[in-house]
């Protein structure tokens, strides 16, 4: 019987270290797309990342760290190291769900004149944004006093980096929240490493009557 769990461990871990990994989501920040409580999958072996992309990816308690903190007490260590294995509970490591909007060497800045996510000077189009922060062009903009939250400066994406959004927008911890209504310099922005990437999701399988891939 024992063999027969260790057995079962070790699959599970081979499969979620080379093929697909389960996780949580833990935010509201990809509504409408994902929700708390959503169960989704990610692809590993695909490690060629698009724009548009919902991605996993690791870190610590910043988004250049790759682990959590050692925590003090031995059962959660215990814990961490199961979920480590399986996917399931606690990790030794946090993970966040984003949209990649910037790849490396992009141009990305907010906004255009109607209120668009640019990347090198062309507005997107993003329908699966949901509850945007204010923008009225005229009233509120980029031009106005004050600026409307929605516009941050352009920030050209580094080597090796990715630019990510939330689609929930105006509830999105992501990497221009430092960002919103600046009016110059990129030193605002955090950026995801691409070697903190798990991969791209594929599959969103709880619950149940959402099971299939995602929109948008």
């Amino acid at each position: 019987m024992f063999s027969e769990v260790l057995i079962a461990l070790v699959a599970v871990a081979l499969v979620q270290a080379f093929l697909v990994k389960p996780f949580g989501v833990p935010s509201q920040s990809m509504e409408n797309t994902l929700h708390i409580g959503d169960r989704i999958l990610v692809n590993r072996l695909d490690d060629d990342v698009a724009r548009g992309d919902v991605v996993v990816f690791g870190h610590g308690e910043t988004w250049q760290a790759t682990e959590l903190p050692p925590a003090d007490n031995v059962v959660v260590r215990v814990l961490r190291g199961f979920g480590d294995l399986t996917g399931i509970g606690p990790s030794s490591t946090a993970y966040t769900v984003k949209r990649v909007v910037g790849l490396p060497g992009h141009r990305v800045a907010c906004c255009s004149a109607d209120g668009a996510v640019t990347v090198d000077g062309e507005p997107l189009d993003e329908p699966y944004v949901f509850e945007d922060l204010p923008f009225t062009p005229g009233v509120l903009d980029c031009t106005t006093t004050p600026r409307s939250s929605r516009c941050f400066p352009e920030i050209t994406v580094p080597s090796e980096n990715l630019l990510v959004l939330g689609d929930h927008r105006s509830q999105s911890a992501d990497s221009v929240i430092g960002c919103r209504g600046a009016t110059e310099g990129p030193e605002c922005v955090r950026l995801v490493p691409g070697e903190r990437v798990i991969g791209p999701v594929v599959l969103r399988f709880w619950p149940l009557g959402d099971v299939g891939p995602l929109p948008g």
